[in-house]
């Protein structure tokens, strides 16, 4: 057996979306901040990203996290998000898989009833607190980072759709909030290929027209997340289904998405501090979160969000490259 490269990692799933972290044979990325490794690894480092999470060792939904050492001296890891849209400021259902597979392998020091991580993201510090049982990572609450609305009830003209209304928020990426009905779409997952095609074109709109870009975060200027709103949603329960650049759905109830729409909420004062709001995903997962504090970020009004969650260990492997592979750094579909 011949390989060139070989990555080692432990698989899990959060709430039914995958995270492969990535344990060993990467080495240290260059960088003196997290967010400096992730522009890197953006500009040297995508062959890395695709092996892991395009075909053939991936999907055409695969995401994963890179662990890496901390640039912080008050953080256990630092860690870099990939899926298939690219390199990711942050990922909450990724961080959730990270901090269970941390606990699992025994990569961080175990207490019971509680394990507390330190996560060094390219978006800023993420605090995980992981409910441990018999040494079992139960359920996994994190402290993300400062969420805020971007935009509140603007239009956009989408080709094909007309002129849709939105919201813009940041969760750690951004999203925008589109109500389901406003496109004429149902949600039901029979018609996510509609779904889908209708998210790809909102995005790629915004992203013509008026693309975000965040005060202190460098490189983060797009909108590659669409938060299609199912009607009958509110501050206590909302439904939703995730489209995601360049064409999938979060198969989680999306932890960065979460955040986004309770700062959205908050912001037309429908949501409150320290009150629980459930999160439903396009397959019914659930994740509960809650507004726990106000800051800002430059400026501008922005909140502190906790999401729980639950993540499995699936797998473990090493993925190897044959130097006769003809798809050395995977493919697309």
């Amino acid at each position: 057996m011949r390989s060139i490269r070989t990555v080692s990692a432990v698989d899990s799933h959060t709430e039914g979306m995958p995270t492969r972290v990535v344990t060993g044979g990467v080495g240290v990325i260059p960088g003196a901040t997290m967010n400096e490794r992730r522009l890197h690894a953006i500009e040297h480092l995508d062959e890395l990203r695709t092996f892991l999470v395009t075909e053939p060792r991936g999907h055409a939904a695969m995401s994963g996290a890179i662990l890496q050492p901390s640039t912080r001296p008050d953080c256990d890891w630092g860690v870099l998000f990939i899926e298939v849209s690219g390199f990711l400021p942050m990922c909450g259902h990724g961080t959730i898989g990270v901090a269970s597979v941390l606990v699992e392998t025994g990569m961080v020091e175990v207490h019971e009833p509680e394990t507390v991580i330190r996560l060094d993201t390219p978006a800023g510090v993420v605090v995980a607190r992981v409910a441990v049982a018999d040494g079992h990572a139960e359920s996994v609450t994190i402290e993300n980072v400062p969420s805020f609305v971007d935009r509140l009830d603007k239009v956009v003209a989408v080709p094909g759709l007309g002129d849709v209304p939105y919201s813009l928020a940041f969760g750690g990426n951004y999203y925008a909030m589109v109500e389901l009905d406003d496109v004429g779409l149902p949600f039901d997952r029979s018609r996510a290929d509609d779904v889908l095609r209708a998210g790809l074109d909102i995005m790629a709109a915004i992203n013509a027209t008026a693309p975000p870009r965040h005060p202190s975060i460098d490189g983060v200027d797009h909108c590659h997340h669409v938060e299609f709103v199912a009607p009958g949603s509110d501050a206590r329960l909302s439904r939703h289904a995730m489209a995601i650049h360049p064409g999938w759905f979060d198969r989680s109830p999306c932890g960065t998405g979460t955040s986004a729409r309770m700062a959205e909420l908050w912001a037309r004062g429908e949501l409150p501090l320290d009150t629980d709001f459930v999160n439903e995903s396009f397959i019914g997962s659930r994740f509960v979160g809650r507004l726990v504090r106000e800051t800002d970020v430059a400026g501008i009004p922005a909140v502190i969000p906790t999401i729980t969650g639950r993540a499995w260990v699936t797998g473990m492997g090493q993925y190897l490259l044959d130097p006769t592979d003809p798809f050395p750094a995977g493919f697309s579909f």
